[in-house]
């Protein structure tokens, strides 16, 4: 069988089992088994697998046909343009949360802010592509999970930022050792009820936002007056449906801020931005 033969078959194959990007995804785990860049995988389409090769692929698709994530068979994500380890101790990233990363380089190049908190960081996605963009930036990275934070570290080293991220163990803002400027998070916001079949693979911790979906929202909203410091920014990623009651529960919290809802690319709002005024 050749590269050509092997990816048109694989693109069936997850197509018919209701796959998204069946070819792309085809293409990764491809890829993956044969260790060559998609350039090579071009160039080489005539090229036959070994015996051996076929028989790793087709492993490959099976764990994928079972549900299993491609992130995680392959060990890598793509993130802002970076490519980021990750294994099924943390939440793969989802290109909607890029959405943060730009609201945060925008107000960094308006205002001055010169230390950051990103909140469940998780392999460290976001707070890595800061601190790539924003050099001068102190940054905190806190997560619940300890596996979750050896993930983080990984990544960290692999793109020459550990002495930039400092790393925290502990709930929500709680291991924060002081007040910030602004704080960027991704938490979890899905329904206990609607939880995806892939939450059998990823961290349910990480996914699980209680009854509502709001949890761990109103959890955070809630610590924010001691960690953060006066006018400076939360900068908050949300559900389908729950920027009415995200915003209601801030105006509530905070009278005088300012807040701004934003959609993602789908139309859907996705990031909700708060300021704080002085009085707060």
């Amino acid at each position: 069988m050749t590269l050509k033969q092997a990816l048109s078959q694989a693109k069936r194959v997850l197509a018919a089992n209701n796959i998204e990007d069946a070819s792309l995804e085809g293409e990764l785990l491809l890829r993956h088994v044969l260790k060559i860049s998609r350039v090579q995988l071009y160039l080489d389409l005539d090229q036959e697998l070994t015996s051996q090769q076929e028989t790793d692929f087709w492993d490959t698709i099976s764990r994928r046909l079972s549900g299993e994530p491609t992130a995680y068979i392959t060990g890598h994500r793509e993130f802002y343009g970076l490519d980021f380890y990750i294994n099924s101790n943390a939440l793969i990233p989802r290109p909607e949360s890029e959405l943060l990363v730009e609201k945060v380089l925008h107000l960094a190049q308006h205002h001055s802010i010169s230390t950051i908190a990103d909140v469940g960081t998780g392999c460290g996605a976001i707070a890595i592509s800061l601190a790539l963009n924003l050099p001068q930036v102190k940054i905190y990275a806190t997560d619940i999970s300890a596996p979750a934070l050896e993930v983080a570290a990984m990544n960290c080293q692999r793109h020459r930022v550990a002495q930039r991220i400092q790393l925290l163990p502990g709930d929500m803002l709680e291991p924060l050792p002081e007040p910030v400027d602004l704080i960027v998070t991704n938490l979890p916001y899905v329904k206990y009820s609607e939880l995806h079949p892939s939450a059998d693979f990823e961290p349910v911790l990480a996914l699980n936002g209680g009854s509502d979906g709001l949890e761990k929202i109103r959890q955070l909203c809630r610590q924010v007056s001691n960690k953060l410091h006066p006018e400076g920014y939360l900068l908050l990623e949300m559900g389908q449906g729950q920027s009415e009651a995200v915003t209601t529960l801030l105006h509530s919290l905070f009278p005088q801020a300012e807040i701004e809802v934003t959609p993602d690319l789908s139309g859907i709002d996705r990031v909700v931005s708060l300021t704080l005024t002085s009085g707060r």
